[in-house]
């Protein structure tokens, strides 16, 4: 009687032993679907830009919260954007400052079409404010060409010096700090100064635009004050900015991108973009 207890003990060890190798082989296995699913995920990202979470679910046959549930896991780590029923590819790269005379020499086709379309929406007898920017400077030889009948206020100084002196432009010149790398006066003089005006429409440059949240920004600490202190003065604020703003990030945000009428841009943005974008109540030109 004795023996056959042993025995039953021994066998209920082992079958025990069994379900725990199993049970662990089996988490061992999920662990490494899980990984596989994360893989998947991210490599069809980098092919598409985007997926759905309703596809995702039929590949892999698992549920849809399932599914959404990984999404929220990859876009903790920063590697995903989370969109109404998916989730999108953005990848960023903070750029340095670079000279102004370096930026005006960058992109000129796409910066013309982006001035041509600025210069659309001005107006005559329209007080117009350029910040510093190097669409701002191909923007203003436009103005100066077409000779329309405006107050122009700025704190580039290559703009201050390029408008004739028969022009009918009336040019208001923001003193400052000049600062080369943003290739205009910044700071707290300048935006004392700013302070004292008022324009309908304000026409920025940016170095970066972060459409996950919004932001705007700029690779110099006065320049971000001192455009703040522009966009306070307008009615009507437009940002211009090249299609690869909305990858690349300045140091230091200086407003959100609800903050502005419209976005001008050389062309509509990739889907991936264009989704991202949807989020926001602003105009795309």
């Amino acid at each position: 009687m004795i023996f056959i207890e042993k025995c039953q003990l021994i066998l209920l060890h082992y079958c025990i032993m069994i379900t725990t190798i199993r049970t662990n082989e089996n988490d061992l296995e999920g662990i490494m679907f899980i990984e596989e699913r994360y893989k998947y995920i991210l490599d069809l990202l980098e092919k598409d830009g985007k997926v759905l979470v309703k596809d995702l679910s039929v590949q892999f046959n698992i549920s849809e919260s399932m599914i959404r549930k990984d999404l929220q896991v990859l876009e903790k780590k920063n590697l995903l954007q989370r969109t109404y029923g998916g989730a999108i590819n953005i990848k960023r790269t903070i750029v340095n400052g670079e000279s102004f005379f370096k930026r005006v020499e960058k992109n000129t086709d796409l910066k013309e079409i982006i001035a041509k379309k600025a210069y659309d929406q001005i107006k005559e007898s329209d007080t117009v404010f350029l910040d510093a920017s190097s669409i701002s400077y191909i923007l203003t030889k436009l103005l100066i060409k077409s000779n329309k009948d405006i107050t122009l206020i700025t704190n580039m100084v290559e703009i201050s010096s390029m408008i004739p002196l028969d022009s009918k432009i009336h040019v208001i010149f923001i003193g400052g700090d000049y600062n080369a790398l943003v290739g205009g006066n910044i700071g707290s003089h300048s935006i004392e100064q700013i302070k004292l005006y008022r324009c309908n429409k304000a026409f920025i440059g940016c170095s970066g635009i972060d459409l996950r949240d919004g932001s705007i920004s700029t690779g110099e600490s006065e320049d971000a004050g001192t455009k703040k202190a522009i966009m306070n003065i307008s009615k009507e604020l437009y940002l211009m900015a090249t299609n690869e703003r909305f990858n690349i990030d300045g140091i230091f945000n200086f407003s959100n991108i609800i903050d502005f009428h419209s976005i001008i841009t050389e062309a509509s943005p990739s889907n991936t973009i264009m989704t991202l974008l949807e989020q926001y109540d602003v105009n795309l030109i």
